[in-house]
């Protein structure tokens, strides 16, 4: 089996900012990454403390908002540098990876 090593790399937003449409668009179309894949989340709280939550009395349009997506270290490294500029400090998670790549 063959691997590849890759950087993964998570992306945490709120629906409130609306930024999710401009992160998948730059993501896809500017940076070509591939695995993207986007998580709503049911519930969360960031720095202010104040819970965010789903319920069936009360959807929330300010819910967590996961991104998550790999590439090569190379390629990553220059996204990450383009998302320092719009995406809030604090809010980007990185970490070594191996995608099989089969036989």
């Amino acid at each position: 089996m063959t691997q590849t090593e890759v950087t993964m790399v998570r992306i945490y937003l709120t629906e409130g900012d609306h930024q999710l449409r401009k992160l998948l668009d730059f993501l896809h179309q500017d940076a070509q990454v591939r695995g993207v894949t986007a998580f709503r989340g049911i519930a969360g709280f960031g720095k202010s403390g104040r819970v965010h939550e789903s319920s069936l009395l009360d959807i929330s349009m300010n819910l967590p908002l996961v991104v998550e997506f790999f590439d090569l270290p190379e390629r990553v490294a220059w996204v990450l540098r383009e998302l320092n500029q719009w995406v809030e400090p604090g809010h980007v998670v990185n970490w070594p990876a191996h995608v099989n790549m089969g036989e």
